[in-house]
């Protein structure tokens, strides 16, 4: 189960173990780091099934991490991972739990992970993309997911969005208006979308905007009255919409 469990207050004091059973610091092994004030039953505590319990026990005492990177339970493994030796994480990368791999994909050295950009699991796809850079994001800009794409997009190099400037996601789409190169950003003044050609209309040269002076949304045409070519404004004057004819008039009178 990868989902995160919910977590209850920290005024709620009930410890159970990942299997549900209850607590006790007597059959705990960390009875002397107890003692220096390290870990508390219910709070602070590697043996509880809560994530933020597990998290706050590692955070407190980094250097145990290690001894929990083959933990039954997939919070402990994951949480160990965050603080453990990187040098320990490399079986990570084959964890059966998506949680622990995307945590070896974040840290391990970036040769390493490479291989990760196949992972079955979108969220490791996405934390290999944020970490790799040119030619290596490629094959992740075709990527099944479209939030791998995304990922993908913000880090690839310019000229390689060309592949994505007619994907079928929006969201896509508006990444790659935002790193294009003129040249070819360009070409994306006729998106099917609003909201695409308005981050164009926010990116493209102002002496290039001329083909969105008409555009039928209001928006776009209010970022081109703002950003527009003096010399391409008049027909803007007399847009339908008053704020729009509004900024156009004020720019053609101080230019």
């Amino acid at each position: 189960m990868s989902a995160h469990m919910a977590e209850e207050p920290d005024t709620v004091i009930e410890a159970l173990d990942w299997q549900g059973r209850p607590l006790r610091c007597q059959d705990c092994p960390h009875e002397d780091i107890h003692a220096e004030g390290r870990c508390d039953l219910g709070k602070v505590c590697v043996a509880d099934r809560r994530r933020k319990r597990i998290d706050r026990f590692f955070s407190q005492n980094a250097a145990l991490a290690a001894r929990y990177l083959d933990h039954p339970y997939f919070e402990v493994r994951a949480l160990a991972a965050k603080h453990a030796s990187v040098f320990l994480l490399t079986p990570l990368k084959d964890d059966p739990e998506p949680d622990v791999r995307v945590v070896a994909a974040a840290r391990l050295p970036v040769a390493r992970v490479k291989e990760m950009r196949f992972d079955t699991e979108p969220r490791v796809r996405i934390a290999v993309a944020e970490r790799l850079e040119g030619s290596d994001l490629v094959a992740l800009l075709a990527d099944g997911d479209y939030q791998v794409r995304i990922a993908a997009a913000r880090r690839a190099p310019p000229d390689a969005l060309v592949y994505l400037m007619h994907d079928p996601e929006t969201d896509v789409r508006r990444v790659v208006a935002r790193r294009l190169p003129q040249a070819q950003l360009a070409r994306m003044t006729s998106d099917d979308d609003p909201l695409v050609r308005v981050v164009v209309a926010e990116h493209l040269d102002p002496d290039r905007l001329a083909p969105l002076v008409a555009d039928p949304d209001m928006r776009v045409r209010f970022v081109v009255a703002e950003r527009i070519d003096p010399r391409f404004l008049p027909p803007l004057t007399e847009d339908s919409v008053p704020p729009v004819a509004e900024v156009a008039r004020q720019r053609l009178a101080s230019s």
